[in-house]
């Protein structure tokens, strides 16, 4: 049996959205593309259609894994959570001791992270550190570039 993860049900609708867009927009782009370029002839030196089979390639390969992906996800529902201690699904908001700077992470499944999006995988060491912490508890984190400290600020379930 496949590995289930955990999954936020917003990480899993990210997931089928992209799945339904390769489905009905790229596909059927890719399947027109590839049948112009048949239209020009020669296809051992047409560009446009070696670039829509490699196009094709990928959107196949992306909606196979996407597939895989939703599958085996476990979806947590994280409005129905709450405590007083980080757990999976939980937002933390916390202070860097050092610098001041305030930084803001949804604890989420390793395939939905995006730190740009403050979302942080469960695996990341960050995480790690901070499960089962509470409000006012101090993390510490050694890094490769300096040890980072950091004070929990608050902790929602949204």
């Amino acid at each position: 049996m496949s590995e289930r993860f955990p999954m936020s049900a917003d990480g899993l609708n990210r997931l089928q959205d992209e799945l339904r867009q390769l489905k009905t927009v790229e596909r059927p782009a890719i399947i027109r593309a590839i049948a112009e370029a048949r239209e020009h002839g020669d296809l051992s030196e047409n560009a446009e259609y070696h670039a829509a089979r490699e196009r094709q390639s990928f959107v196949e390969g992306r909606v196979m894994e996407l597939e895989d992906k939703i599958s085996r996800a476990e979806v947590i529902d994280v409005s129905k959570l709450s405590a007083d201690t980080v757990k999976f699904g939980a937002t933390v908001t916390m202070v860097d001791e050092d610098t001041e700077e305030e930084l803001k992470y949804q604890l989420v499944g390793d395939v939905e992270a995006d730190v740009k999006q403050g979302r942080l995988a469960i695996s990341a060491p960050l995480a790690r550190a901070l499960i089962g912490k509470e409000v006012g508890d101090s993390v510490e984190l050694s890094t490769p570039a300096a040890e980072k400290s950091y004070e929990i600020l608050s902790i929602e379930y949204i």
